[in-house]
């Protein structure tokens, strides 16, 4: 089983490796376009996931999974716009695998199916995950998913073959209006602080930015946004947190449990076979 102190490490901490590499998707500027849904299917060869009618505005696809690695959510609102005659607004996400800085779908894995490359990026090696399933709860996120008829898990890969010859992702390429962007996280976060204060001076007071913050439950996210309302509206949970941090103080428990009662065993043995002996 993988370790918090183990395979789960960020590349960019060893010295002379690439600078770690995120998205930073603003949804302000989001169009709905699914250019990004597309791009991703196409360039990585993931399967159609349906073309249903679900009632949820022009969401055919519904949440991110095997067969969806980006999902473009469409959420009404009856909120104004700004424009004296609007009741309503619709905000536009597109969402993705968040790249966590602790991931509890690598801690998890039994196979090393899923490891860190060296762009501090998560990836699922299809050839060696056993199916398993460990790393489908392990995902605070509920990103990762297993594929029907095949068994393995399944997820974004930040189109690990593309930025490995210095190419953006697919989705990010296809974007018409920058809504993804892609590059080193550092630089996007600081990039994404400007957005958010560029939108406050122009009275959009509820622009804010979801899992930039090295601080939280996850340790800050490889792919984080910038966000029109609460993060549930998104069905983006408020403060995720990594669903295998106790584990190091759950296995320390487990030895220290361990010992204490082969210990308790031994002294048994030991009062028995001096008992024995005294007959």
């Amino acid at each position: 089983m993988g370790s918090l102190v183990g395979r789960n490490l960020l590349a960019d901490a060893e010295p002379g490796t690439a600078p770690r590499m995120g998205f930073f998707t603003d949804t302000s500027v989001c169009i709905g376009c699914k250019a990004c849904e597309v791009a991703c299917k196409e360039w990585n060869a993931v399967p159609e996931d349906g073309l249903e009618f679900t009632g949820m505005s022009y969401d055919n696809t519904q949440g991110l999974g095997a067969d969806t690695w980006r999902h473009v959510a469409f959420i009404e609102q009856d909120k104004p716009m700004g424009q004296a005659d609007s009741d309503m607004r619709w905000l536009m996400a597109s969402d993705v695998c968040k790249h966590c800085t602790r991931a509890g779908c690598l801690d998890v894995c039994p196979t090393g199916s899923l490891f860190r490359t060296e762009f501090g990026t998560v990836v699922v090696q299809e050839d060696i995950c056993n199916g398993c399933g460990y790393c489908i709860p392990a995902c605070p996120y509920g990103v990762i998913d297993q594929r029907k008829g095949d068994g393995r898990a399944w997820k974004c890969t930040m189109c690990y073959d593309r930025i490995g010859v210095g190419m953006e992702p697919a989705c990010a390429k296809a974007c018409p209006t920058d809504s993804i962007q892609y590059g080193p996280l550092d630089e996007l976060r600081e990039r994404a602080a400007m957005r958010v204060d560029q939108l406050h001076e122009l009275g959009v007071d509820e622009a804010r930015l979801y899992g930039h913050d090295p601080d939280d439950g996850v340790g800050g996210d490889g792919a984080f946004f910038l966000l029109l309302d609460e993060p549930e509206v998104y069905g983006l949970p408020p403060d995720p947190v990594v669903t295998t941090r106790d584990l190091p103080s759950m296995w320390r428990h487990a030895g220290m449990a361990a010992a204490t009662l082969l210990g308790g065993l031994a002294a048994v043995f030991a009062v028995h076979g001096r008992a024995g002996g005294g007959r």
